[in-house]
């Protein structure tokens, strides 16, 4: 395997007794470059992430990160290395603060002195206009801060890869379009990017390349634009038979 990829991950199989969540599923990503991942409910999305973060082992296949196979590697040696993620439904420490909760992800995910980690958590939260809440309980803030929160977190432990899930998930179009402005300028700093989405003109304003999973399988990858108007989009959207999608 080349080190030129920032993340490449090959046959990546996970059951759950007779399920199976995915099935040989490979990809690979070059610094900077943005992946979307698309497909409906159940595709095995999420399960994904978990794999490449490492919270999920799976049962077959391999995960290389900057040339390295982090296969076997906990989830907090992938955090010190470069990967980081957000999650779909926001979970932050509700009792502290908004700048704490950043806070310990900085100091997580890098082993920061805490002036050091101060610093990182300050610029993630004025990157994610939430400075002027810092000092509130994140149990208190709404969802759409709370998203934001998630983002924050992520930033500030100074990824060199970022998974999002679902991160525009109930955003207004004004928001949506921050959101993409601040994704894209996290993108240029040569971080890659796994977004998972459903909002997919957010997702098409910063991939590169999308890949449709269905039923736990890669179905088709390539060219966004190319991708929504395929075939394979049809069949898993809208139950359309692939032939007649051809025809």
């Amino acid at each position: 395997m080349g080190v030129n990829f920032v993340l490449k991950a090959t046959g990546l199989c996970k059951a759950y007794g007779a399920l199976r969540v995915t099935t040989d599923v490979s990809l690979c990503l070059s610094p900077g470059e943005a992946l979307g991942i698309i497909g409906p409910n159940g595709a095995g999305k999420t399960t994904l992430l978990n794999l490449l973060t490492g919270t999920v082992r799976a049962d077959r296949g391999r995960v290389f990160f900057k040339g390295t196979d982090i296969t076997s590697v906990n989830p907090r040696k992938r955090c010190r290395m470069g990967i980081t993620r957000s999650f779909q439904v926001p979970q932050p420490f509700a009792g502290m603060t908004v700048f704490e909760n950043t806070l310990v992800a900085a100091t997580y995910g890098q082993g920061l002195t805490e002036a050091k980690a101060r610093e990182h958590a300050a610029d993630a939260l004025q990157r994610t206009g939430l400075w002027k809440k810092a000092t509130v309980r994140a149990g208190e803030i709404g969802l759409l801060d709370r998203k934001r929160l998630e983002l924050a977190r992520s930033i500030a432990t100074a990824p060199k890869l970022l998974l999002l899930d679902e991160i525009a998930g109930g955003l207004t179009e004004a928001e949506c379009r921050e959101l993409i402005e601040l994704i894209l300028a996290i993108k240029s700093e040569d971080v890659s990017i796994v977004w998972i989405e459903h909002v997919l003109h957010a997702l098409l304003s910063v991939v590169d390349r999308v890949m449709l999973l269905d039923l736990g399988r890669k179905v088709a990858e390539g060219d966004p634009h190319a991708i929504l108007r395929s075939p394979e989009v049809a069949a898993v959207y809208l139950g359309l038979e692939l032939d007649a999608a051809h025809g």
